[in-house]
């Protein structure tokens, strides 16, 4: 076992898969977390009268309550979650539905462990931020202002990769998506300061992932980026629907561009 960096860190797992959940708690575990398991919504909910974990990891597709009725009763009036909540499994036909939530995070599944183990590191490193720092003092509020967000939507490993790293040097954080559903969810759950997207990408268009956000009422007032609109793979009735007064459109794939871009539309929020 590697040293126990997260041994105060209980993770409760909540899915019906049990190879998946036995694999992902040993792995956890491994990392130094206390894990606790639940095979179903209703499991779940007894297993928070005996721990308070740190983060629930959550499948949504589980039979009984599965994972929306286990979401609907640790969800508190006003949207917020009694627990931080990584979603495990994320749908595009669920966009209202975590509209209306304020989710943490959310990850694909099938998932790799590596990529899961960071979305939990990203969760409760911001989590901390926003209760308190180690020492118990409150965030620095010019520090926190300081912490923009941003999504970018991109499928090229590479050109993914650069851009992340730019709009890091930038003083962005950067959460990327390689596909246009994952792009919108993210957009949906994390509500980025930035949503940073290819016109074309794979599952859905820069312009159907913005015409879906601005329909719903959380998301409507993100400023959104749209680059490569005139890049060999640009569609002609992709860019006829986008609507230009609500987007910056940049016509080709020059980090520069888009990251002044992006810096522009972070101060005037």
């Amino acid at each position: 076992m590697k040293p126990d960096t997260h041994a105060r860190r209980t993770i409760l797992l909540v899915d019906d898969d049990t190879s998946l959940l036995e694999t992902l708690r040993d792995f956890l575990r491994y990392e130094g977390y206390r894990v606790e398991t639940a095979e179903s919504g209703e499991q779940a909910l007894v297993r928070l009268r005996q721990v308070k974990p740190d983060i629930i990891i959550l499948d949504m597709s589980m039979p009984g309550m599965g994972g929306v009725g286990f979401l609907e009763r640790i969800t508190n009036p006003d949207g917020s979650t009694r627990f931080p909540v990584l979603v495990l499994t994320a749908r595009a036909a669920m966009a209202e539905f975590f509209a209306t939530r304020q989710i943490d995070g959310f990850i694909a599944k099938p998932c790799k462990p590596d990529d899961l183990l960071n979305e939990v590191s990203r969760v409760l490193f911001l989590r901390a931020g926003e209760a308190s720092s180690p020492a118990g003092a409150a965030l620095d509020p010019a520090a926190a202002a300081n912490i923009r967000r941003v999504v970018l939507g991109e499928g090229d490993t590479a050109l993914s990769a650069s851009l992340r790293a730019e709009l890091q040097r930038a003083g962005f954080q950067v959460e990327v998506a390689s596909s246009g559903p994952a792009a919108l969810e993210l957009a949906i759950m994390s509500k980025p300061d930035v949503l940073i997207l290819r016109l074309e990408m794979e599952g859905m268009s820069a312009n159907e992932v913005v015409d879906t956000l601005r329909r719903l009422p959380n998301t409507r007032a993100i400023p959104v980026v749209v680059y490569g609109i005139a890049a060999a793979d640009a569609l002609i009735e992709h860019v006829a629907q986008l609507d230009l007064s609500r987007v910056v459109a940049i016509k080709d794939l020059s980090a520069g561009k888009i990251v002044n871009a992006a810096l522009a539309a972070a101060v005037a929020r």
